[in-house]
């Protein structure tokens, strides 16, 4: 199968990227030491290539009142100038994947949507759009996404766009920005824990942009740091944390449900039920007493031998300098009582239950 290239594929290329298929694209996994390249995005400003994502486009009368049918979310009260984090919900209540909404017009929104799942989210929309005023467009083929991330990315980012009010741009807002004939979508978001922009522009434009980020001070960072990051920073990877068979409740993410909203909304009723009722599971957070790596898949086990849970994701962290992982336990598991272990290749590593996120930046 041939790979999707983004516009930047040559360049990464040319820094000697070490390049990886992730969902059908062809990415920079790293360009050099993914821990020097996670250590630099939580001291300075690390830019990543993120044009595999996909954007989808939502526009109409009736764009906030579909949104609001289809997603989760409340978007109708999103403000001109603003996005949110949200999910689109099967009707079991179980999430087909997490998106960040953009409201660029009162009636025009922006929605973004994991690389795996850009063509499910656009089906799903095109299906749920029945009998509202509005159009569903996917506009992911024609957008270019760059994200400059860390302490130095306004520093960074505020060169290249002067004449951008940086002090009024807050967290999940947005803004247009122009400057020398280059216009885009400049965003205060991001998937590392720390402050930082993502920047959607027309694919003509990638090039001169990311050329431009470098010559101020950013440095490229691949797929690999932006995973361990988002890990630190206790934020959820489809395909891990979250899939078709997880709630956002049992993922502790039900604070972006909107039961209130005027308008039913798929998935309603099972997630109304799961939210009256426990969970059997919780998303939790363990630090390991080793420098093993507890992986997604491995088993949680009490002090019985009993498998208890299970990783979604773990990795060994730069900042913290150590083993840290997420996992789904049982609701029942009572760490005043019980000892909690990981099952690494045949050895019971001991683990402890610490809240998430492991980290947080200094504000």
């Amino acid at each position: 199968m041939t790979l999707k290239q983004t516009a930047l594929d040559q360049i990464h290329i040319d820094l000697g990227a070490v390049m990886t298929d992730f969902a059908g694209w062809n990415m920079p996994l790293r360009y050099g030491s993914e821990t020097q390249e996670h250590l630099l995005v939580r001291t300075d400003c690390g830019l990543f290539d993120l044009s595999h994502m996909g954007e989808i486009w939502v526009e109409g009368e009736d764009a906030a009142r579909f949104l609001d049918f289809a997603l989760v979310g409340e978007l109708s009260k999103v403000a001109i100038g603003r996005a949110r984090y949200t999910m689109i919900c099967n009707e079991s209540g179980n999430v087909i994947d997490d998106l960040v909404v953009y409201r660029i017009e009162v009636n025009v929104f922006m929605v973004v949507a994991n690389a795996s799942n850009v063509q499910i989210v656009f089906s799903e929309l095109s299906a749920r759009n029945q009998g509202f005023a509005c159009t569903v467009k996917d506009l992911s083929e024609s957008t270019a996404l760059i994200a400059v991330q860390g302490p130095s990315a306004v520093k960074v980012v505020s060169q290249v766009f002067p004449k951008t009010n940086f002090s009024e741009l807050k967290n999940y807002g947005w803004c247009l920005s122009n400057q020398d004939e280059l216009h885009v979508i400049l965003a205060r978001t991001g998937y590392t824990g720390e402050d930082g922009f993502e920047i959607f522009l027309d694919l003509k434009d990638a090039v001169g942009l990311w050329q431009k980020l470098i010559d101020f001070g950013a440095k490229p960072a691949g797929l690999a740091c932006r995973d361990t990051l988002r890990l630190e920073a206790g934020m959820p990877l489809y395909g891990h944390e979250l899939d078709l068979q997880t709630n956002p409740i049992e993922a502790g993410l039900g604070r972006v449900i909107a039961f209130g909203k005027s308008i039913d909304f798929i998935g309603k009723s099972a997630l109304a039920q799961i939210a009256e009722s426990s969970t059997k599971r919780n998303l939790v957070g363990i630090t390991l007493e080793t420098r093993r790596i507890a992986r997604a898949g491995f088993n949680l086990i009490n002090k019985d031998g009993e498998i208890v849970g299970q990783i979604t994701s773990g990795a060994f962290s730069p900042t913290l300098n150590k083993s840290i992982a997420m996992a789904y336990l049982d609701r029942n598991f009572d760490a005043q009582l019980d000892t909690l272990s990981v099952d690494i290749r045949g050895t019971n590593e001991l683990a402890t239950l610490v809240p998430l996120p492991f980290y947080q930046r200094k504000k």
